[in-house]
Order: C-alpha cells, then structure tokens, then sequence
C-alpha cells in the first residue's frame, strides 16, 4: 500500500476504504482531487482523474523517484504503474500491457505521453545512439499522430478522434529498440462536418496558420481557416492550442521520424486537396450539374497530379457496368455530386490521415527470439454522442471492460477455486453478455447494419431500426438495468457511416496519379470497371474484427490499467482476494537468498516446503495462503518486505560473485605466468644448446688446423651466456701461458680451491700464484696450513703432492676424524702425525677448531 501520504489526502488505495460503496469511493476520489491526488490506487491499478492544468509532478526528479522503486514504496502516480510493467518485463521476461481507458475528456493522450516519457527516461543508461534514435521517433511520433488524429472538441482541446494501441519493443537489456501503432476508427466525419464549437483535426489549422507563404501559394491557399468550408467552423472556436507552433513541431517530427521531402510534400497537398474540395459548389444547368468555378478543379487537378478532365468527369459523373458488360456513364444530380463530392472527401481524407499515421508509426525493427514485449494500449471515446462513432467506441470499451472482467474478476476466482484457497465468491456484473449483443454473429447490432446494408433496395436508417427491435426487442440485456446505465442512440446516418460509400470512379482517379504516394494509397483503383469484386467489409465490421485481435493480444499479456470502468468491482475483488501470487519455483528462484536453509539449495522435500520457510524466517505466515502450485500473498507489504530483503542482499552475492570470479582469473593468470616462464625456460635452454652445437661444429677440426683454431671466430652467444663467455675466455689466457709441467698442479690447486670454498674468508687463493711455494727454499719461514675441522664426520681435508728438499716426492693429507686430525706424509716411509683438540673444544662439540700443521 502506499503508506507515505497522510490521512488528510484521503485514502491513496481505495483496497483501504471503511466500506466499498459508491458513496465513499466518490467521497474519497473527490477529498483526493482537491489536495491535487489525481491518481489513486486499486491494487496494481490506478484511477486517474484529468486535473484540466498542467501539474508539476512529471519532472526529472518525479522520475527517479518511481525509477526502480516498488509499486507500493511511493504515493500513486502513472510512473509507478509504468515502472510497475517495464520490471515484470525485466525479471520475470513476461510481455506486459498498460491499458489506459476512460471517456472522452479523460487524459488517456496525455497519459500514454507520460508513460512514454518515463519509458524512455528510464531506459538506456549508456546513452547508445541506435537505442537514443528509437526512443526519439517514439517520442517525436506523438506529434505527428495528434496533428492528424486529434481535434479540439467541447470536451476537451487535444481529444484523440481514434483508438490507438501502442507496441514497444524492448531487446534482452531492457532498451526500446523499436516500435509500432495500430490505428482504430478514425473519425473521418470530422472531415467534413463538426459540432458546434468544435474543430476539424489539428493538421488543417496548423496548415494555414503555420505554413510559410510559399508552401501556401504551391497549395493555392490562403492562411485564414474561416475561408474554408471543412474548417470555417472550427476557426472561432476557442482553443488553447498553438497551431504555428504545433506545425514546425510537426515538420520536424515527421523528418525525424524518416518522411521523404515528397512524403511529406504529397500530405500537404492532399491536405490542400481537401480543402478545395470543401469549397466546391455544383449547379444544376437544365437536365445537366456543372461545377462552379473550374480554377478550383485546376487546383486539385495540379495537387493530386491527375488531368483536369478526369477530376470534373469523377466529380460530375459515375461510370458503371451493366449486366451485359456494357460500360455506361450515369450523370449525378446537384444532391448526389454534394454527397459524392463529401464522400470522397471523407476517405480522401480519412486514408490521408490514416496514411500519415500509419507512416509515422510503422517503428517496428527486426529483433531476436528473446526480445520482450511492453505494450500501451489507449481507446477514445469520441464526444459525437448518441452518432455511430459513439456506439463503436462504447462497443470497444465495453470489449476492453470484458476483457477486464476476464483478467481480474473470472480468472482471479477461478483461480483461487483452482488451488484450493478459500474463497468467498463475489457477485458482479459480467459485462458479455451486452458485448454478445453487439457481436454476436447473425443476431448482433453490427449483423443487423451488415444485413441492412447489403440489402438490395431502398433501405433506410428508420427500417433498419425497426428490424433491430424485431430481432433484439426481447434481448436478455432489458433485466440489468440495475448495474447499467441505459443508452440511447440516434440511428440517423448508421447505414451511410457503415457503407461508407465511394464511387469507383474517384479511386481510378487517384490511382492513376502521376504522384507516387498518392497512387499507393488507392490500390482498388486498378481494378477494371466490369471486374466483380467481392463487397468490402463495412466500417462497423472492420473495427469489431481490430478490436477482437486488439483483445487477443492483449489476453495474452500481463495487465496493468489506467482505468474508470468496473471499479468498484475491482475494489471488492482486490480486497478480498490476493494482492500477489506466484508458482512455487519461481518464487524460492527469486527469494532463497533471504532465507539461510534455502540458499544456495535447499534440502527439504519439496519446494513448497522451502517456500514456507522463506515466509516463517520473515514472519508472514499470516499473510499468506499456500495453493496446490502457487503461494498467495495477500497485501503488498509482505512482498515489499521481500523485496527489500533481497535487495539488501544483491550486493553482497554481487560481492562474494566478483570475489570468486577474480580469484578464478588470478589462478588463470598464475598459471598462464608459469607456462610463459616454462617456456621461456625452455627456450633459453635450447638457444645455450643450439650455442654450443654451434661451438662444436666450428671447433669440431681444429686439432688437425696449423694454428690449433686460434683464427676460428666464436659464435655470438646469446643473452644468458654472455657473461659465461667474457669469464671463459679471461680464464683462457691465463692458463694458455702455464706449461704443460705445471698443470697437475694446477688441477690439485683447483681441486683445493673446491673443497674448501666457504671453509674459511681467507685461506690465500687470492695470493699470487709463485708455483711450487713449498719446494721454494727462498722462504725463510715454514708455510701453516690452517683447516677447520668438525667433530661430527671423518673427512680427507687436503691431499697434495710435495717435493721434498731431496727431490723426493711425497704425498701430503690431511684427515679429519672424529677427536684429532691426522697428518700423513707418504714417501719413502710414511710418517703420521695425529693432533688432538682442546679440552674446551671436546666440550663445545658443535664449534669449528682450527688448528696449525707446519709443513717445512
């Protein structure tokens, strides 16, 4: 419910009334209208009342008040419906309808704009510029359908004069990426004739009021309206609309919206086609009708780019076929050239319109499998009351109010009585059986006019009222006047609006223009004159067969309304039925994250079980009630309560996602780094080898070269070898000077260089090398050893050959054991000289001793 309006504001959900009677919803919707509350609740439903001023409540910050927010979370308002449908577009991928209904006068065009507006405003955050050009042509659009689709009328300033259903296409993220508008039952009577302070449709005022002086003299008009006859009336007539504005709007649309220059050109003439028309006078001539004023049957001529011979023979005659195939050519009298004349000006004007319409609304791109559906749906009543139009449009909302029934009321108790919840079945009006009245084949209002119609002879509105009372006088309908309002209706001008007659003759005029756009729109006209084509569908018949799939689309959809019928009703049944419900599944997909014994997967036995634990957690046992295969929740809190919930936690399960998914990319990361050093590895390894082979190959005969391959250049060494290169070779010239004689020693020196590398910082390998020290009796000194010994091992430390002072040559070695080292001289005779350690380090076992052995 919505909970942020005080109680001055009247009740905001008319679920919340004391008692659902009309006295106090009237009472409520009156308190609420003046606080300025033009919008008010019926579960998902709001009632909207036309405030008849421009209201501050469509901003920018209205908008992102409602943007992404639940139903309930905000005061009511058009935006929460819209937002209402585009999320159960989103989350649930289900094609939704908002069906904005009401009378003449209601706000069902401006309410379709704001519903727009917030689609629009709420979609496409990274401003892509294909999704950007769709949302505006689908704004741009609106203009253009107004400008030929509305009119000013006693009621109302901007009144829509057809039904429109609006098709928006979203693709998977949520962006429009297309569109496209069905068109019902334009008033094509407004073309010729209005209401007292009433005006035709805006295009012709916004023509000559806003059309610059050299469109005007290509169109041969002048710029004041009361110079017309389709338009003198509506030329006093008070309105607030800006017609110079509106049609640089409108030219500007249409350009947007993709009209060609000639497209556009072609509507302005058959726009000043019209008008001309209209001005036409005919005079009887003795036995013959003549036109008055052959200037204006040049205009329209050069206008619709057809002959002037042909427009005056279309005007004045009608050629027809007999029986035999014989073409004949029958004059019209001064009445029938004043009837055929409006005629073909009312579907001249009424296909014009409908094209431009059609044109600018055609918005449909080609889109994927997965693409999802938000569909608007707006039908206008028009404010000729008790006329032909008035019952077609009271048939069409009496067919939207069915359908109304059918979503809410039927399927809502069957429903309950399907899974089992207990209910206590409501008595309302089911409003089929008045549409079987209109509808019904055979026996319905629409048979009766088809039927009389079609009839041959002189058949008249007053004899076709008398057949309706023979055939319907007893009706079924007569016992419901207590939940009816009865009607009545003037038949006068039925069957000529049903019929809706044009001579074949002005459709081979049009289609033998030499413009392009105005050939298309009259096909029939190539049709030969002795050629039998079958009767086309009257207009009453036409429009039952568009509302009847407007109603096939829309059952198959998931509804939102903007309404004024059947509303008490639907108070009653909402208060008490279920505000929510869904299957089990998806229910616990949506909400197992709010409960710790279902997320991520739950354990119990079926996934009704687990629904129920997710409502014990939060404490809404008693708000729900659980069907065979769904769970019903009965006020929106609990699902708000839900909700919040959930979205409390989305961050987190964002958070703890985004955790395990960069980890993932880290260990890949590792384990393409160790490939890359494996291979590198690798390489490295092989370019030392392909160096060395190469070496190989290029000293691989140098023994048998006279300079033994000095002159033989080494390879370039690769990176890892450069320094093992310079070291080599360094080392190379010092032991190429060391005679042979000398390497045995050389080779015990790097022997001794080895084993005691890191025994000791000093142990004279960085002394000049003087050869064979020890046999060097220059020294006056005894040369000392220095070994380190541990207790731990028994290890030979030094093995050395040494010349004695008697050219013998003896073999020195040093061993260290356990508690002494031994010092063994092998020669003539061996000598061994064992030295022990200090008491001190026999005590500290795990310390190095040194020792000194003079050799001398």
């Amino acid at each position: 419910m919505a909970v942020l309006e005080g109680l001055e504001f009247g009740k905001s959900d008319f679920v919340l009334l004391d008692e659902v009677n009309i006295e106090q919803f009237m009472e409520n919707l009156k308190l609420r209208f003046e606080k300025a509350r033009i919008y008010t609740f019926i579960g998902e439903g709001v009632v909207s009342v036309n405030p008849y001023k421009q209201m501050d409540i469509y901003g920018k910050e209205d908008i992102n008040a409602y943007r992404g927010r639940e139903l309930y979370e905000n005061p009511p308002h058009l935006y929460a419906v819209a937002d209402a449908a585009y999320k159960a577009m989103k989350r649930r991928s289900k094609d939704t309808c908002i069906v904005v209904s009401g009378e003449s006068g209601a706000g069902k065009t401006e309410a379709s704009k704001y519903i727009m507006q917030y689609i629009a405003a709420i979609t496409n955050p990274s401003q892509r510029a294909e999704v950007e050009s769709v949302k505006n042509v689908l704004l741009k659009s609106n203009c253009v359908l107004e400008a030929f689709g509305n009119a000013k009328t006693n009621r109302n300033d901007n009144s829509s004069r057809f039904g429109k259903y609006m098709d928006i296409n979203f693709n998977f993220n949520g962006d429009p990426t297309g569109g496209h508008i069905n068109n019902y039952l334009l008033e094509k009577s407004r073309v010729v004739q209005q209401n007292g302070g009433e005006r035709n449709f805006h295009s012709f005022y916004q023509l000559l009021r806003g059309g610059s002086d050299d469109m005007l003299k290509s169109l041969h008009l002048h710029n004041d309206p009361a110079n017309y006859v389709y338009t003198r009336d509506g030329a006093v007539a008070t309105t607030s609309y800006n017609d110079r504005y509106s049609h640089n709007t409108v030219l500007s649309a249409l350009n947007v919206i993709g009209f060609s220059e000639e497209e556009i050109h072609s509507i302005y003439r058959i726009l000043g086609t019209i008008l001309i028309l209209g001005n036409l006078q005919f005079e009887t001539d003795r036995e013959s009708v003549l036109v008055v004023g052959m200037e204006d049957v040049s205009h329209i001529a050069e206008l619709t780019s057809t002959e002037p011979d042909n427009v005056t023979k279309s005007l004045l005659y009608r050629t027809v076929a007999t029986g035999g195939g014989e073409v004949i050519e029958k004059g019209h009298s001064e009445k029938e050239a004043c009837f055929g004349r409006d005629a073909f000006t009312k579907v001249l004007g009424w296909t014009h319109q409908y094209k431009t319409i059609y044109l600018s609304s055609n918005l449909t791109t080609t889109l994927g499998l997965h693409d999802r559906l938000c569909h608007i749906n707006t039908c206008v009543c028009v404010s000729l009351l008790f006329s032909f139009e008035q019952f077609c449009i009271n048939y069409c909302n009496e067919k939207l109010q069915q359908l109304f029934i059918q979503l809410i009321l039927c399927q809502e108790q069957d429903e309950y009585k399907r899974e089992g919840i207990i209910w206590q079945h409501m008595d309302y009006f089911n409003n089929q059986i008045i549409v079987d009245l209109v509808e019904q084949p055979h026996k319905g209002i629409i048979s009766v006019l088809d039927e009389a119609c079609l009839s041959v002879g002189k058949v008249t509105d007053t004899v076709c009222l008398e057949s309706m009372d023979a055939k319907l006088g007893q009706h079924p309908t007569t016992p419901l006047a207590r939940w009816v309002r009865t009607a009545l209706y003037s038949v006068e001008g039925f069957l000529d609006k049903n019929k809706d007659p044009l001579f074949q003759d002005f459709k081979r005029l049009m289609f033998n223009s030499s413009n392009p756009v105005m050939k298309e729109m009259w096909p029939d006209g190539q049709l030969s004159i002795t050629e039998v084509t079958k009767r086309p569908l009257t207009a009453a018949t036409l429009f039952k067969n568009s509302i009847v799939a407007l109603v096939e689309k829309l059952s198959c959809k998931e509804p939102y309304y903007v309404a004024y019928l059947g509303l008490l009703e639907n108070v009653r049944v909402r208060r008490a039925g279920f505000a929510y419900r869904q299957a089990y599944t998806r229910f616990l997909q949506r909400y197992k994250m709010t409960c710790e014994y279902t997320w991520p997967n739950h354990l119990m036995g079926t996934d009704r079980e687990a629904v129920e634990a997710i409502v014990t957690q939060h404490g809404l046992q008693d708000d729900v009630a659980y069907g065979h295969t769904k769970l019903f929740v009965r006020t929106p809190k609990s699902l708000f309560t839900l909700e919040q919930e959930r979205a409390a936690l989305i961050p987190v399960l964002v958070l703890f996602l985004q955790k395990v998914w960069r980890g993932a990319q880290a260990r890949m990361r590792c384990r393409r780094m160790r490939a890359i050093f494996a291979i590198m590895g690798c390489y490295k390894r092989y370019k030392v080898k392909v160096h060395f082979w190469e070496v190989e190959r290029r000293f691989a005969n140098v023994c048998n070269m006279a300079d033994y391959g000095k002159s033989v250049e080494w390879p370039t060494p690769p990176a890892a070898l450069t320094q093992f290169h310079s070291i080599t070779w360094r080392a190379w010239q010092i032991v190429k000077n060391i005679p042979p004689s000398d390497m045995g020693e050389i080779r015990a020196k790097v022997a001794a260089l080895g084993a005691l590398n890191g025994e000791r910082k000093d142990w004279g390998c960085g002394r000049s090398w003087e050869r064979d020290y020890l046999a060097n009796v220059s020294h006056s000194h005894s040369t000392a050893i220095y070994v380190q010994y541990f207790h731990s091992v028994s290890k030979i430390l030094f093995e050395r050959m040494l010349k004695h002072q008697h050219n013998t040559i003896h073999t020195l070695t040093l061993t260290l054991t356990q508690t002494s080292i031994q010092y063994t001289i092998r020669g003539d005779t061996m000598t061994s000289f064992r030295k022990h350690p200090s008491q001190a380090g026999r005590n500290a076992c795990n310390e190095p001793q040194s020792h000194q052995i003079v050799v001398g």
